[in-house]
């Protein structure tokens, strides 16, 4: 199988995490207020698991250490500084008395989509083990992540047929940004590995500034282990699927 068609085929399997909103049909307070915290839980193991374990090594390996370190602290500070310049728009906006949520998600679901496509292309192109483990910890991500975007698209107004169908349609910008990821970084071992690099930092942005702080924001007595151990469950699933695939 071409490394172009392994990449197409992980970020239409990443596309199709945003039809988890159909899950909601079944059975809403499952997904939106008892268990999410399982979901975040697991994809915060899984994302710091693919960061430390898999993706900076690769990248850094290949790299000057001192440039490698720099390049994964510039892309957290720049994660942080797009999601407050997003999160300024968002509330900007909604003072006014105007409904900008909806295009807010869309349009920022898809730039995230599109730089997880080049994440996934940047990983396959090194080797097919980073990009399953990549591909993984991005599904990890995706599933939550969609079932809150799910959620504020009905909460704006839109109807549930027409939510999915806008979340489909943006997650295929993943699969756009591993066409482009595929074309561009062809040829370019150094850039190729400054992806990872900054992929890397990025996932360690969402596991330890977003996903791990929901969880001490949703902290109650009952919760401690329902926290702890699909944490380490995510892990312990990346771990395997690198051991099982190095093989």
């Amino acid at each position: 199988m071409s490394v172009l068609l392994q990449i197409i085929l992980a970020n239409l399997a990443v596309s199709l995490v945003s039809f988890v909103g159909l899950a909601t049909l079944v059975n809403k307070s499952f997904f939106f207020t008892k268990n999410v915290h399982l979901l975040v839980s697991f994809a915060a193991g899984v994302m710091l698991s693919a960061a430390f374990f898999d993706i900076l090594p690769e990248a850094l390996e290949h790299m000057d250490l001192h440039d490698g370190l720099k390049l994964v602290f510039w892309s957290i500070i720049g994660a942080f500084i797009v999601e407050k310049l997003l999160w300024h728009h968002h509330h900007h906006n909604d003072t006014h008395g105007t409904k900008p949520t909806t295009y807010l998600v869309l349009l920022g679901d898809t730039l995230h989509n599109f730089v997880d496509g080049l994440a996934i292309a940047a990983s396959f192109m090194v080797n097919p083990l980073l990009g399953i483990t990549t591909t993984a910890a991005i599904l990890a991500h995706e599933i939550p992540q969609e079932l809150a975007d799910f959620a504020v698209l009905i909460s704006t107004g839109v109807a549930r047929k027409k939510a999915l169908l806008l979340n489909f349609v943006s997650a295929l910008a993943a699969v756009l940004g591993g066409i482009v990821g595929y074309y561009f970084l062809a040829g370019t071992e150094n850039l190729t590995h400054q992806t990872l690099a900054v992929a890397g930092g990025v996932f360690v942005y969402i596991a330890a500034a977003d996903l791990i702080p929901e969880l001490h924001r949703e902290q109650k007595d009952g919760n401690l282990f329902s926290h702890i151990v699909p944490l380490l469950f995510g892990v312990a699933i990346l771990l395997i699927l690198s051991n099982i695939f190095a093989h």
